[in-house]
């Protein structure tokens, strides 16, 4: 299973995520392990500086749905993938297995 950094993400929606994904090695920036995929809250984060330091690493950001300017800076600066918090909810482990690398 993947090693997935997530950045910006709040403590309730991380217990989410990590419901949605079981198996998969949930981290923040604090870890020593590299990720090989990274999910990012828009909202959050600087969408620039993600893909600057992750920029081998596929990234998933996702924001409300009603936030069109972030998702178009996280288009803009180039993550793997933009979806409204609601299709990640939905889709979570779908769009997990595009992303990551298996292994």
């Amino acid at each position: 299973m993947a090693t997935i950094l997530l950045c910006g993400v709040d403590t309730f929606f991380r217990a989410k995520l990590a419901a949605l994904l079981p198996g998969h090695h949930l981290v923040t920036s604090d870890s020593a392990d590299w990720p090989d995929m990274v999910i990012a809250d828009i909202a959050r984060v600087d969408p620039e500086e993600v893909a600057d330091t992750y920029a081998d690493v596929p990234i998933l950001g996702y924001t409300n749905h009603t936030d069109t300017a972030g998702l178009r800076a996280a288009h803009a600066a180039g993550f793997d993938q933009v979806v409204a918090k609601s299709a990640l909810v939905e889709r979570a482990r779908e769009l997990v297995e595009e992303l990551a690398p298996s292994g």
